[in-house]
């Protein structure tokens, strides 16, 4: 089993918005490349050319030459830039590179068509002109119209990351907004509030000393699932301050059952992440692997930065199959999952998994960390 931020629905609508970009892109070659073509062949028919070559005029044979190099230069330039990732850059890093890009593509443009037309199809050179003042004009006008295909294509791209920012920005708001409500409802669920002041109780006459440190923490509790709401992200060492809160209160009445290792990495506790995702795997890890077995058990948070990226793993004794997760609609899971996706990109990921020696499932959260430099 596996949950992820790559959704089915997702990716289906992804595919879509693919499908659509690759659809208009043929649609703008071909309207733009014919256009040119017809202009051109417009200006033959005003000023005509008697000379021929496999049945096409002299000019005729140019502008087909140069429409059809023109298009492979142009598609050949596309899939460049999506190799060097260019896309995600923005202008003040696109505009050397575009220059640059279009200087050298127009040589290749300028050149392949010359061997065409006057090493392949046997065109005479006819021009007034010395080679290198020819090659030079060339070069410059090949520049300009690559430069500016170049500039509409990248532009095309920017509106487009601009309407997807702008998109999840507000869906980034709208799952903010659920996720306070979750937070009430499900996060720190009526339930658990139910058992705590149960024990409480039963700890006020046993431990007032412990009942009084019990209530601090429940109250703890429920400010942070009320203030986090309003946050994107939070320290990983605050969360982790409110499960240890959580698990004490667990502990009042699972008592040896419930023990707890933790495996945090110093850099880790300063790295962001939405808030009461540990929260969230650690509940489960309590609720699933904990609560129905008589003999309790451990529950393990490791916490390690590498690869750039924050691995969090929450691990509890168990098996997917045939647990009591199987009756769980996974909507935390799902929803975390969300988040991740919303806040940190496609790289983020919430995966559920079981190990076999020992028998144990595990809950892993990998959170992209920011590029510096």
């Amino acid at each position: 089993m596996e949950i992820s931020a790559d959704l089915s629905l997702q990716t289906g609508d992804a595919a879509q918005r693919e499908q659509a970009k690759a659809r208009l892109y043929v649609l703008l070659q071909a309207s733009g490349w014919g256009a040119f073509l017809a202009l051109t062949e417009l200006a033959t028919i005003a000023f005509p050319d008697h000379d021929t070559k496999w049945g096409l005029t002299t000019s005729e044979a140019v502008t087909f030459m140069t429409m059809a190099t023109g298009l492979l230069v142009t598609h050949s330039l596309r899939l460049l830039v999506a190799k060097l990732r260019w896309k995600e850059l923005g202008w003040r890093a696109l505009l050397p590179r575009i220059v640059t890009l279009a200087f050298a593509a127009s040589a290749v443009w300028f050149g392949s068509l010359s061997v065409w037309l006057h090493g392949v199809v046997g065109l005479p050179w006819n021009t007034k002109y010395p080679l290198y003042l020819t090659f030079i004009g060339e070069e410059l006008n090949g520049t300009i119209v690559l430069g500016g295909w170049l500039c509409l294509y990248f532009f095309y791209h920017v509106f487009d990351r601009l309407n997807r920012s702008e998109i999840e920005r507000l869906s980034l708001m709208t799952s903010v907004k659920e996720a306070e409500l979750r937070a009430l409802k499900s996060q720190v669920n009526p339930h658990f509030i139910f058992n705590s002041l149960n024990s409480l109780r039963a700890l006020i006459d046993e431990d007032p000393v412990r009942a009084r440190k019990a209530v601090t923490q429940l109250a703890n509790l429920l400010r942070y699932s009320l203030q986090s709401g309003q946050m994107e992200t939070v320290p990983f060492e605050d969360e982790l301050d409110i499960v240890n809160d959580y698990l004490a209160l667990e502990q009042v009445r699972h008592e040896e059952r419930l023990r707890l290792r933790l495996d945090i990495a110093p850099e880790a506790l300063q790295l962001r992440i939405p808030p009461m995702l540990l929260q969230t795997l650690v509940e489960n890890a309590v609720k699933y692997g904990i609560s129905p077995k008589p003999e309790g058990g451990e529950i393990t948070i490791v916490a390690r930065s590498s690869g750039g990226a924050l691995r969090i793993q929450v691990s509890n004794p168990g098996q997917i199959e045939g647990s009591a997760r199987e009756s769980s609609t996974g909507v935390g899971l799902r929803n975390a999952a969300d988040r991740l996706r919303l806040i940190f990109g496609e790289r983020a990921t919430l995966r559920l998994r079981s190990d076999l020696q020992p028998a144990q499932v595990v809950a892993e959260a990998v959170i992209p960390l920011p590029a510096h430099g």
